[in-house]
């Protein structure tokens, strides 16, 4: 603890050293819990361990049961049993319990095969996360980088200097460039200095967020109206072949279903009472319906992108107000 403090008072030190001589410190943080929860190569590892500790869990679970077991045995039998029957039963109890003990104590003690795997397990992306640290340092110009899951008490940190999710990109694009060819590779650096770019400018990562919103809606209008065309194409096609039987069946001289069906519909008209009226609809009518439900369906994305685009620019607006007051502050503590 008196290290830790140590540390953080030079840190202090330092910092103001900095700021005397006109330089801004830069400082950022960690969570190693969180990187390795999220690298996929440790999880699948961490749940195949997981699956051994049950194993282990179990074999526990059947040596206690079977000691339990001894212990009623002897329990019943007691009266009926010699004292140095007892004796040897109570030695053979008190062996398999030690036993059992120690074999707990090899799978699940601070010293155990669980944890010296875990350690084990975790190391290799340790490293790889040093190494991701060190090179966001170099290239960002970071003068402090700390680690939120270790030792040293943190009583207050800042989303924004968290840079955990740089970290864990830089990790998954090593995997990614082993399968890339050259263009993929080109275009895989390119999303990374956009995504380098949004990490240095919050303000460019809710321009970004619009800008994906923006196209989500596009692609979605886009969707829409290709299931409106296949919608319409299927039943052209339908009423085609429908069209195309009933034309086949006359020229055979037999009775298509489609025939069948609409003299079935005649004959109830014809049975029906004459006080009794059927509402037919006409093409036209049909016609005129579905234009009506498709201008309805317009207007009614038009509202929506437009309500949408309403949302963007009162975020955008907000944004610029945000930074224009974060500049105001900054220029007024420098003063």
């Amino acid at each position: 603890m008196r290290k830790q403090f140590l540390f953080i008072f030079l840190a202090l030190i330092v910092a103001n050293t900095s700021q005397a001589q006109g330089k801004t410190t830069r400082i950022g943080y960690i969570d190693m819990e969180y990187i390795l929860e999220n690298v996929s190569d440790y999880k699948e590892a961490k749940s195949q361990l997981e699956l051994k500790a049950q194993k282990w869990k179990q074999e526990i679970e059947a040596k206690k049961l079977n000691i339990n077991s001894l212990k009623e045995g002897l329990k019943t039998e007691k009266a009926l049993l010699t004292k140095e029957l007892i004796e040897e039963r109570e030695t053979e109890i008190k062996f398999q319990e030690n036993e059992m003990l120690d074999y707990q104590q090899k799978q699940f003690g601070a010293d155990g095969n669980l944890m010296r795997q875990k350690a084990a397990l975790a190391k290799p992306i340790q490293d790889q996360v040093f190494t991701a640290v060190q090179d966001i340092a170099e290239t960002k110009n970071y003068d402090f980088i700390f680690d939120k899951s270790s030792d040293l008490t943190m009583l207050f940190s800042n989303k924004r200097f968290d840079i955990s999710d740089q970290v864990i990109r830089i990790l998954n694009r090593t995997d990614k460039r082993e399968q890339l060819n050259k263009k993929q590779l080109k275009e895989q650096e390119a999303k990374e200095n956009r995504e380098n770019e949004i990490d240095e400018n919050p303000a460019m990562a809710d321009r970004q967020k619009a800008l994906d919103e923006r196209r989500a809606a596009r692609e979605k209008l886009i969707e829409d109206r290709r299931l409106e065309q296949e919608a319409k194409k299927k039943e052209y096609d339908d009423r085609r072949k429908a069209m195309q039987a009933e034309r086949d069946a006359k020229k055979n001289g037999t009775v298509s279903e489609t025939a069948k069906t609409t003299e079935a519909v005649k004959t109830d008209a014809t049975a029906k009472p004459a006080s009794t009226t059927e509402t037919t609809t006409t093409p036209a009518e049909t016609a005129a319906s579905k234009a009506e439900e498709r201008q309805k369906l317009y207007e009614q994305r038009k509202k929506e992108l437009e309500e949408r685009r309403k949302k963007i620019l009162e975020e955008r607006e907000a944004a610029k107000k945000a930074k224009e007051a974060e500049t105001q502050k900054t220029n007024t503590t420098n003063n």
